[in-house]
């Protein structure tokens, strides 16, 4: 692929520990020539940690989607580290227990909504965020795993997924005349601290889970690891690069080609 992305700088959310999807993107994009800043929420502390453990140290920003301060500032903090953002990576996903598994119709709203809010609302306001930054246009790229179906255990969270899909083609559309193109990159099941508490709080003992991954395995028409992260971390570098200039609003799959035959 080339250096791809020399001389850009990215901002990338959502990395836990160095099975996160966001750290294997994170590699790559340094891979490819950029430099990249890492935010935190909670532990900072510990998101610190994990970022040495790529080829190069990035700067970490705090970062609670839900803080309105956080959001505000956002700009102004990461101007101590740059003078631009060409690219944005929001890897942010999250759901009460029960929002997931079993019980959808007992759902209290106050859950759904912080599904939604996290996992949804946040890109549209971490769009809003870089914006000053973004002068020079770039690619915000969203994570998302395919809702079009009801997919079991996922439940709430999937109808967050639907959300996530419409507030990318409503970010395209405001943010196009500003040479800034939004997509998301529907990725197969990849074992992360986030699919391992989906098993764990969602349903107990996580054999459903293993289930799909399984299948997914096996009816991906290119096979599908569930230990590697690589081909999506790839998959949203080449989103973030030059190489689409002409893609946004839509939904780029890197799952193997799973969703195209699963009922075939």
């Amino acid at each position: 692929m080339g250096s791809v992305l020399e001389g850009k700088t990215i901002l990338i959310t959502g990395v836990i520990t160095d099975a996160s999807i966001a750290f294997s993107v994170a590699k790559k994009a340094q891979e490819e020539g950029a430099n990249v800043i890492l935010t935190g929420f909670g532990r900072v502390s510990l998101v610190k940690a994990i970022a040495k453990r790529l080829p190069e140290t990035p700067p970490v920003v705090e970062l609670d989607v839900q803080n309105e301060e956080h959001l505000s500032t956002l700009a102004e903090r990461l101007r101590e580290h740059t003078d631009r953002i060409d690219g944005v990576v929001h890897s942010i996903g999250f759901a009460p227990p029960s929002a997931m598994g079993d019980g959808f119709l007992e759902t209290p709203y106050a859950d759904v909504s912080t599904a939604i809010e996290i996992s949804s609302y946040s890109y549209a306001a971490l769009a809003k965020a870089v914006q000053p930054l973004m002068t020079t246009g770039g690619s915000i790229v969203g994570m998302n795993f395919d809702p079009r179906t009801a997919m079991p255990f996922y439940n709430w969270m999937s109808v967050a997924k639907n959300a996530l899909e419409s507030i990318n083609r409503y970010v395209a559309r405001e943010l196009g005349s500003k040479g800034i193109r939004s997509n998301l990159v529907a990725a197969g099941p990849i074992k992360t601290l986030a699919a391992k508490s989906i098993a764990g709080s969602a349903i107990g003992d996580g054999n459903e889970l293993d289930q799909l991954q399984t299948e997914w395995a096996n009816r991906a028409p290119l096979g599908w690891d569930v230990n590697d992260a690589a081909p999506v971390a790839a998959t949203v570098v080449a989103a973030l690069s030059d190489l689409m200039p002409a893609t946004t609003g839509t939904v780029i799959y890197a799952d193997g080609g799973f969703g195209s035959v699963a009922f075939a």
